[in-house]
């Protein structure tokens, strides 16, 4: 989702970055691409309630990462899609992973004047305790999409791998916003490895906003990796 300046002049500085610190070794490329029965962001469905078609392409350098995903939305106009631009670094300190970085949110034909183009700045940090994974993640925007500007979404999460190939999860999070109303969100499922290049992901949504977009809903999704 990105046709920012700010936002590409950010994943060049992060390529730059890359380049000058691992000059000696190639970047591990990785590409996925996959179907959802509705594309669901932060509580609230972008594809009307309808299915999506999603993919992205992600460049890693040492500790250094790149990356691009799209996905069709359906916002009632003449919008057709969502395209992100992301980098930064990741590494581990005292026993926790942490990744720290930047997001562009663009779209593709979005009316003019409609400001949905829009910037995140990220931080986030995990720890795994045997079987089980802790994380919290914050986003921060100076000018987010549409009415808002400041924004700020902070979100945790709990993750349990049971056997070989089953993870559960589950995801809680509260989006402060400074013309809309602020919300809370969250998400529980269940993800599963078909095979080393075929994940799929069975998960429920809400957000305590009433709305046909915001509702309570299940979302299936399939994703090929490469």
């Amino acid at each position: 989702m990105m046709r920012s300046a700010f936002a590409c002049a950010a994943a060049a500085a992060v390529l730059m970055t890359a380049g000058a610190a691992g000059a000696q070794s190639a970047p591990e490329v990785a590409w996925n691409v996959g179907v959802v029965s509705d594309y669901v962001f932060r509580g609230y469905s972008q594809t009307d309630e309808e299915p999506a078609l999603q993919g992205g392409v992600d460049a890693t350098i040492g500790a250094f990462y790149v990356g691009a995903w799209a996905s069709n939305v359906d916002f009632g106009d003449d919008t057709d899609a969502e395209v992100d631009i992301y980098g930064g670094f990741r590494g581990e300190a005292a026993g926790f992973a942490f990744d720290v970085g930047a997001v562009g949110y663009g779209y593709v034909n979005a009316p003019d004047g409609a400001d949905y183009d829009y910037l995140e700045l990220k931080a986030a940090a995990s720890r795994a305790v045997g079987p089980v994974t802790f994380g919290g993640v914050v986003y921060w925007s100076p000018d987010f999409f549409g009415l808002d500007e400041e924004a700020t979404y902070l979100e945790g999460s709990l993750a349990f791998a049971p056997a070989d190939k089953w993870t559960a999860s589950a995801a809680i999070g509260h989006q402060w916003l400074d013309v809309n109303d602020d919300y809370a969100t969250w998400n529980i499922g269940v993800g599963y490895a078909v095979t080393e290049h075929v994940a799929i992901d069975v998960r429920y949504h809400d957000a305590d906003v009433d709305g046909p977009l915001s509702d309570g809903r299940a979302v299936a999704g399939i994703k090929f990796l490469f």
